[in-house]
């Protein structure tokens, strides 16, 4: 059995060590034997920490046989992605020159996962810095996806999805500025939630510089796993206001009733959309009509001009700080910012106010459309993941990985709440659906999910596939 035990899901496995059915050192072993027979296929996990986790989960099963109170994670592994701290590991965020960059404290997730009773396993890859929509990373090298092998399991939280749909964990944490907790979960195929802004507080001790403009505005920090009712869990586990972030807040996760309307994007605007793709959203719609949903297909309003604000502020963000991005990136990285930046004129004060300016009148004009349609469903990219490296062959193939991700786009620029859920298998690879909410209603966006992927099914964990 315990050879089997990475298949379950993470409130699973925290209902079995509760009902004395396993114990978490069991669990634990049977995920760190799963690390080593199918990390290597994948290189999802980069840094495995097994003489303190088999500690920690020790003194799991002596809490709880000696009865002390436990919490709704109680023994069960966790990952990290390897930008968010944990105290005395280095937050390498993938790159070669931070490789000894050494935490002196948890981060505000780590530590309420820890609380919660729940068990550090290992850290994941990601690209240098979290710059790509690829894993790859100059210090670590490229996660393949779990579905084809030499095809990205996307980014930057790839590495975390990667090791989720293989069973190598059965829930982890990651980040998001620009879909980094949502383009890997579809591409592997498993669930996610970006929070709305200030939902989960964000801080790391080891960072030296104070946080940049698109980072307050745009940066998430969120929650992987296969089932979407982990997704929750953890969600309602690491929210919350935290004394290190300032714009972090307490506020309940389930909020009032609103209409069940649905505004259903199969193909949005902006760019093309792979005819799969757009089925896939669909068969989220059909799911969410059948459990009495009001389902339309309409468009939210501006949505070009959301993605040229995020543009803008990302990059302008970006080429304030170059000069340290330049000593940081490895090669790759930086070929991929210059082929992406290409586009775009140099940043004035004046561009910068008019960028303001324009992300308010979206902001606004979504918040009236979602007065009607509470919830927008679409995809998370627009086409399949494509292959290791494709996304620095040139500047077309730079600019087609950003226009297949143009989607994920307003719920980070508008600081809005956005669920992912796989729809489906087309040609061996994973489908999914993005579920965004109002701002502070991941309720909304769950309880959808929870409805798509009790018709669909989940899809993982998979031995990784050729």
């Amino acid at each position: 059995m315990g050879n089997e035990l990475w298949r379950e899901s993470a409130t699973t496995l925290a209902d079995m060590i509760r009902s004395g059915a396993c114990s978490s050192r069991e669990i634990i072993e049977a995920h760190l034997e799963r690390i080593e027979a199918v990390n290597p296929l994948v290189n999802a996990v980069v840094e495995v920490r097994p003489d303190e986790v088999r500690r920690e989960a020790d003194a799991a099963d002596a809490a709880h046989k000696a009865g002390e109170s436990l919490g709704p994670l109680h023994g069960v592994p966790f990952t990290i992605k390897i930008n968010i701290d944990v105290a005395g590991y280095a937050t390498s965020e993938g790159t070669v020159a931070l490789k000894d960059f050494m935490a002196t404290e948890d981060a505000p997730t780590v530590q309420r996962m820890r609380a919660s009773g729940a068990v550090a396993l290992a850290r994941t890859n990601m690209p240098d810095l979290g710059l790509r929509m690829n894993t790859v990373s100059e210090l670590y090298g490229s996660t393949h996806n779990p579905w084809r092998h030499g095809l990205t399991a996307g980014g930057s939280s790839g590495g975390e999805a990667a090791a989720i749909a293989t069973g190598m964990s059965p829930i982890g944490l990651g980040n998001d500025i620009g879909g980094s907790l949502r383009n890997p979960a579809y591409a592997c195929g498993i669930a996610s939630i970006k929070p709305s802004r200030g939902r989960v507080p964000d801080y790391n001790a080891s960072s030296t510089i104070d946080q940049a403009i698109n980072a307050q505005v745009m940066l998430a920090q969120g929650v992987l796993a296969r089932h979407v009712g982990d997704v929750r869990r953890g969600l309602e586990v690491v929210m919350g206001a935290h004394r290190r972030d300032p714009q972090s807040i307490d506020a309940p996760l389930k909020g009032r009733e609103v209409s069940r309307r649905v505004a259903l994007v199969p193909a949005p605007s902006g760019g093309t959309t792979d005819p799969n793709i757009a089925e896939g959203v669909r068969v989220a719609g059909r799911a969410l009509e059948t459990a009495g949903y009001e389902v339309e297909e309409i468009e939210p309003p501006m949505l070009f001009e959301s993605y040229l604000a995020w543009a803008e502020l990302q990059i302008t963000s970006m080429n304030m700080t170059a000069p340290l991005l330049d000593l940081l990136l490895g090669e790759d990285a930086k070929r991929f910012i210059q082929l992406a930046d290409a586009g775009f004129a140099p940043a004035s004060a004046e561009s910068m106010f008019l960028m303001h300016q324009s992300r308010w009148r979206v902001a606004s004009e979504w918040r009236q459309f979602m007065t009607d349609y509470p919830l927008v469903v679409g995809p998370t990219w627009t086409q399949p993941p494509f292959e290791l490296g494709f996304d620095i062959e040139d500047a077309e193939s730079a600019l087609k990985v950003i226009e297949m991700i143009r989607f994920v786009l307003p719920a980070n620029l508008l600081g809005l709440p956005a669920a992912c859920v796989p729809t489906g298998i087309v040609n061996g690879l994973p489908t999914g659906a993005q579920i965004i909410g109002n701002l502070l209603r991941e309720d909304l966006c769950l309880d959808a999910a929870q409805v798509v992927e009790e018709s669909v099914g989940v899809l993982t964990p998979i031995d990784p596939r050729t």
